[in-house]
């Protein structure tokens, strides 16, 4: 039986303090011509109402402990005409959460080529150009997924037109987006992560290529996001060990629930634990994603939602989820896609200083994550890489409604279950209401189209021909309300 294994066996105070060992001691990687470990990160602020900031030791940055995702922007009214430049994007509101953001402490831009309809780098920069460059750091990635990308004159121009809309003339924190995922080649053919690493980046010369743009200045801090296979991620700390390439950050998925479930809930995918302690092994600054698993830690079952709020009333359900991924002192910042400005000032507020999560807290924690996981919800996201659906599902809104249906147990495996009739109503109705029926499950052909761009690895025609068959059985079980 190995550690992690280990540990969720023998459960309790034993499992629950070896566990907040690794994720509440301080990681302080030496800094070049330091005697103490600690003197290369400065301590956290601490002032009330002051945005915790961390410390990159490799360039000095200090940076927010709260990142602005800016995956998931706000759009204009349904009956708003698009903007000419920002097509349905609300560049006036997205300014506004900008101004806030960077007034109360928050200085880390994080965006791609592939967000927001490929409109989220301009829509950053356009909100980001009216304040002083120095004033924030941009991160953006290489978002070469089409083999159409692949090449090196095609992945240069990505870069190139990503300094075009940001408005900039360096990038801070440049990411190669997405590795550990497969892919299939421009012929058809599966690529595992490892082929579709170097399809990307090596066969073309690419990453050498981005090395030269940080020693030229025009990339700060060269770093990689990971999903998938954790082959490619142990291969490329190895370079970083043997001094091949140096990885001044690297952008993980840590929350609460997949610190020790993310392999059981899906095996390709790697627990958060692992990949946090392999990275403060080396001193690699760590940037977290999907602190709240897509906002399903923020909208958990009735249950789970009693639990946090007996344990602390005035703390808000996502806000635990934030004080977590924000607790390891060699995470750098904890990225949060906030759509709406009570999200940011909510986040601002979890950040402004950082209340970190004790060893108590993180054995209840562990606690929630078990119970969650006993729910055996899809691990969906909403990123939307699966779209769009070339048969015109709303792929994320199928799963939305089915994982919600899970955790307000309204999903029965018989009619026999207490609460199964009005359990079936909710159900049928509230897909109706939440999918457009042309856009349901049972127009899903299994092209499988949309499984290579999953980060999740999750095998969606599958999922979405179980959904189907699901919602086939209720139907079938009468036809009144």
């Amino acid at each position: 039986m190995d550690r992690r294994s280990f540990l969720k066996y023998i459960g309790g105070g034993i499992a629950a303090t070896a566990s907040a060992a690794t994720l509440l001691t301080s990681c302080k990687p030496k800094a070049a011509g330091s005697d103490s470990a600690a003197d290369s990160t400065p301590a956290d602020s601490t002032a009330d109402g002051e945005m915790t900031m961390r410390t990159n030791h490799n360039t000095g940055d200090r940076v927010s402990l709260l990142g602005y995702g800016m995956m998931r922007l706000p759009e204009l009214p349904d009956d708003a005409d698009e903007d000419p430049q920002t097509g349905l994007y609300d560049q006036e509101m997205i300014n506004r959460q900008v101004d806030y953001a960077l007034a109360h402490g928050v200085n880390y831009f994080d965006t791609s080529p592939a967000y927001c309809r490929g409109l989220s780098e301009r829509c950053t920069g356009i909100a980001l150009k009216r304040h002083p460059r120095k004033s924030y750091y941009i991160a953006t990635k290489l978002s070469n997924f089409d083999p159409g990308t692949w090449s090196a004159k095609a992945s240069k121009q990505m870069f190139e037109n990503s300094l075009k809309e940001l408005q900039t003339d360096y990038v801070d924190y440049l990411l190669m987006h997405g590795t550990g995922m497969g892919s299939n080649d421009a012929e058809g053919n599966s690529l595992n992560g490892w082929q579709t690493f170097e399809a990307r980046y090596m066969d073309n010369g690419l990453l050498d290529w981005l090395v030269q743009q940080k020693e030229s200045g025009r990339i700060r801090n060269l770093g990689f996001s990971y999903h998938g296979e954790v082959e490619v991620f142990d291969r490329l700390l190895q370079w970083h060990d043997e001094g091949r390439y140096h990885w001044d950050f690297v952008q993980i998925e840590l929350n609460y629930l997949d610190w020790f479930y993310a392999n059981e809930i899906n095996p390709r995918n790697t627990d958060a634990a692992y990949l946090y302690d392999e990275l403060c092994k080396r001193g690699i600054p760590a940037v977290i994603m999907e602190p709240l698993l897509g906002g399903r830690l923020a909208s958990v079952s009735d249950d789970v939602a009693a639990q946090l709020k007996q344990r602390d009333p005035e703390a808000s359900i996502a806000s635990w989820a934030f004080r977590f991924a924000g607790t390891p002192e060699n995470v750098l910042t904890v990225l949060s896609g906030m759509t709406y400005m009570e999200h940011l000032t909510e986040n601002v507020k979890t950040y402004s200083p950082l209340r970190p999560v004790n060893e108590e807290e993180h054995t209840f924690l562990m606690h929630i994550a078990e119970e969650i996981f006993g729910l055996k919800t899809i691990p969906c996201n909403e990123c939307q890489y699966c779209m769009p659906c070339p048969y015109g599902l709303n792929i994320p809104a199928i799963f939305v409604h089915y994982n919600r249906c899970i955790k307000e147990w309204l999903v029965k495996q018989s009619a026999q279950e207490p609460g199964y009739r009005h359990a079936r109503r909710a159900f049928l109705i509230g897909y109706d209401r939440s999918v457009p029926r042309l856009r349901q499950a049972s127009h899903c052909i299994g092209c499988n189209q949309c499984t290579p761009h999953c980060p999740q690895q999750i095998e969606i025609p599958r999922e979405l021909h179980h959904i189907d068959d699901y919602v086939e059985k209720l139907k079938r079980e009468g036809t009144t309300f």
